[in-house]
């Protein structure tokens, strides 16, 4: 049989183990996935590895067949679902597959970041498989169910009503137009999205909420602020659920803070100011990351960096104020995960020893993460704080360039973020010329420098934007989560409070 033929029996063999809900078929498939792998060709890897993710989704479903492991915070099926879902999109024969393949692999990996918690990269995934079809019907159900989702978890009724408005648009345009549907269940589906579409125009005037303008704010006085606001809001950056609806200026702000707390003693939270930190780091690394990339691509020669004497290694290595401060923008983003490690720590009341929290540890009872979810977090049903745990999946500690980590994160990329950081605190990155970078520099050659991590600027530039964009979500995700637990504080407590009003500082 063909390496093509045994991949069609494969694909097979998994839907039909998710059509039997057959575990042991499921686990067959993987068996039999692991036996074809190294036969592989390199443009067959996007498929074998879309269908791995099925064959691990076709296990969680099935797992899910008894509601209450849906809460369940440790999953291995997810967990492995997404790292090949991302293996298959960040693989190099990706941008060559079908565009129909493509869009599939692009809405399965929002659904999935979507049902953990995660809306926010979830739309960008939906949205990604739009500009490749616009007309994929599966990527415009999920992408106004996760408008909706996402609407219903905000604190600010205003942003809240805004994008159920968006929702509602996105749900009434699947009746009007050509659509491209992947499932045979679409009859279903246009009932629930009838559904969704009755239910928010049942509690929300969405003709007043429509007549609100989106565009027409004041990005600034400057042209260098407009340029970097217009930057910020293409990127979505902004600290703003409404920068998730799209590039607006409505959302050129960055408006999004904790929600009301309620404490038993008459004082101001510390937690208030702890976020104000938070959002202050992440709001100046932006700049910082901005203004180098600006300086980067005009070539610009800082004052700082005249009569710098630096030898010319003949690599093509990159030296000077702006490629330092696109270093400085991602060692002081990632160095945001632990600070918000350490506000879950404190706020959620978990009591881990202060010298061992990190992002990835703060979720266990120890540090060795061996004794399982900690007992303050394990029985929350609290979705966005969920999300912010999956989030500590795309990243580890520390790791070894190219080193596999499955089944212990869900981000192929997670250890090159990792060693990126490390030499950057504590070793030597050395930044070359995009043109001219060798990317095989192990080859013993002249230009050799073992010391030295190599990466291009365009690299470094993307990684760096990459987790920036991370840090935005998980501050979001916890005034979420915040959000959620207050709520759940009230309904247990429905006593009188006295209200304290926080002003913005000018």
């Amino acid at each position: 049989m063909s390496i093509q033929r045994s991949l069609e029996q494969l694909a097979k063999m998994i839907d039909e183990a998710d059509f039997l809900l057959n575990e042991q078929l499921a686990n067959d498939a993987l068996a039999r996935a692991d036996e074809l792998e190294s036969k592989l060709e390199s443009t067959q890897f996007v498929e074998f590895y879309y269908f791995k993710a099925n064959a691990w989704s076709s296990l969680r479903r099935i797992k899910h067949q008894d509601e209450s492991r849906i809460w369940g915070w440790q999953q291995e099926e997810i967990l492995h679902e997404i790292y090949y879902l991302r293996c298959a999109i960040t693989h190099s024969a990706f941008e060559t597959t079908d565009d129909f393949r493509k869009c599939q692999i692009l809405v399965n990996t929002g659904n999935i970041l979507n049902h953990i918690g995660r809306p926010i990269e979830a739309i960008e995934y939906w949205r990604r498989a739009l500009t490749i079809i616009p007309s994929f019907a599966m990527a415009k159900v999920n992408l106004a169910l996760g408008w909706e989702v996402y609407g219903k978890l905000l604190y600010d009724r205003r942003h809240s009503c805004l994008l159920l408005n968006q929702a509602y648009k996105m749900y009434s345009s699947l009746k009007t137009g050509r659509l491209i549907w992947d499932s045979e269940d679409f009859k279903q589906i246009f009932s629930t999205v009838i559904e969704h579409e009755n239910q928010i125009r049942l509690h929300v005037d969405v003709e007043k909420i429509d007549s609100i303008p989106l565009d027409g704010y004041s990005l600034g006085r400057s042209k260098v602020e407009r340029i970097y606001r217009v930057w910020v809001l293409e990127n979505t950056l902004f600290l703003n659920p409404l920068n998730d609806i799209g590039a607006h200026s409505i959302a050129s702000t960055d408006i999004l803070h904790l929600p009301s707390l309620v404490t038993d003693q008459y004082m101001v939270p510390h937690h208030y100011g702890f976020f104000n930190q938070l959002k202050q780091e992440f709001a100046s690394a932006r700049y910082q990351l901005w203004q180098s990339i600006s300086e980067c691509d005009l070539c610009k020669k800082h004052v700082s960096d005249k009569d710098v004497y630096l030898v010319d290694t003949l690599d093509f290595s990159r030296y000077g104020m702006a490629i330092e401060q696109v270093k400085l923008a991602f060692r002081s983003s990632y160095s945001l995960l632990d600070k918000v490690a350490y506000f879950i720590n404190d706020y959620w009341d978990l009591g881990l020893p202060k010298r061992q929290i990190t992002f990835s540890k703060v979720w266990y009872k120890n540090a060795k993460k061996i004794d399982g979810i900690h007992l303050q977090l394990e029985n929350l049903e609290n979705n966005c704080l969920r999300g912010l745990y999956w989030l500590s999946k795309d990243f580890v500690d520390e790791g070894n360039e190219g080193e596999l980590l499955l089944g212990k994160v869900m981000e192929p990329d997670a250890t090159k973020l990792a060693g990126l950081r490390n030499h950057l605190e504590h070793k030597y990155v050395k930044v070359h010329d995009e043109f001219f970078f060798d990317r095989d520099l192990s080859g013993g050659n002249f230009f050799d420098d073992e010391l030295a991590l190599h990466i291009s600027t365009e690299e470094l530039i993307a990684k760096s934007i990459k987790l920036l964009k991370l840090i935005r979500a998980s501050l979001v995700y916890l005034s979420l989560a915040v959000h959620r637990e207050e709520q759940v504080k009230a309904s247990k407590k429905p006593n009188f409070k006295m209200p304290v009003i926080m002003t913005p500082i000018k």
